[in-house]
């Protein structure tokens, strides 16, 4: 995490799907001029924070920066919404460099599935039957069934998302750990997930198949009836989102913890 260093000046501006986010682009492209996406020095990305991992994974391993402003429903990684000293605000923003998780899933056909996820890699049932797992940690069996309608392993930058709703702990960013999280487990009943090092390879089979099916998501790509998912971190890719000095992820994932 470090403060930016360099003077942003072509701007490129990305919004949601909704009225209340394209009004907000065209009006900062009016007040500040706009380049595209590939020229761009600094994007700014409009609306929650479904545009946000839209954007990291529309310009990963690319370098330019993302600061987000909430035009959404959901806010967690978008900074406040203003329309005056834009350019300030960016030339002062934290730069947080994130790195996500490589999935490979196979499905029931033998096809091999990837994708990248910055939040989280999660399988979920896909009937009303919940599904049967086994977990492995680095080649080593650790769970030989978990009865479940899911598991999710997530990352320190989307602990605070859907692990948080399935009462998965809250990762500080830097920590070297990520998140397995149980969704409504049924057996072993009292597992309530694990911290794995974030350099671990995680691998999640699933048992009857036919019978349970599952899917698997890296946070917008879905693969449907998988019948193994494999998650590990790539170091070797990032994207770096900008934050106000006085709003910065790790005080509000920090202050998260202790809202009750």
């Amino acid at each position: 995490m470090s403060g930016a260093d360099t003077s942003f000046e072509k701007i490129a501006f990305t919004a949601a799907a909704t009225p209340e986010a394209e009004a907000a682009r065209i009006r900062l492209a009016d007040l500040y001029g706009e380049t595209t996406l590939e020229e761009a020095e600094v994007i700014v990305a409009l609306g929650g924070d479904g545009m946000m991992l839209q954007t990291l994974h529309a310009v990963r391993g690319r370098g330019v920066p993302i600061y987000g402003m909430h035009r959404g429903s959901v806010g967690f990684l978008m900074n406040t919404y203003r329309e005056d000293l834009l350019r300030e605000r960016l030339n002062a923003a934290i730069q947080v460099k994130i790195h996500p998780l490589a999935m490979e899933a196979v499905d029931q056909q033998g096809n091999r599935h990837r994708a990248h996820a910055f939040n989280e890699v999660a399988l979920f049932r896909q009937t009303y039957q919940a599904g049967k797992l086994k977990v492995r940690i680095d080649g080593r069996e650790r769970l030989e069934e978990l009865i479940c309608d899911g598991i999710i392993i997530a990352t320190p930058a989307g602990s605070t998302a859907y692990n948080l709703s399935a009462h998965g702990p809250i990762l500080p960013l830097g920590t070297p750990l990520l998140a397995l999280t149980p969704i409504s487990p049924f057996r072993p009943r009292r597992w309530r997930g694990a911290l794995v090092p974030d350099k671990a390879s995680i691998e999640i089979e699933v048992l009857e198949p036919a019978k349970r099916p599952m899917s698997a998501v890296a946070d917008h790509s879905e693969v449907r009836n998988v019948i193994s998912v494999s998650a590990a971190l790539d170091a070797s890719s990032s994207s770096a989102m900008l934050f106000d000095p006085d709003h910065g992820l790790e005080e509000r994932i920090l202050r998260e913890q202790f809202v009750y």
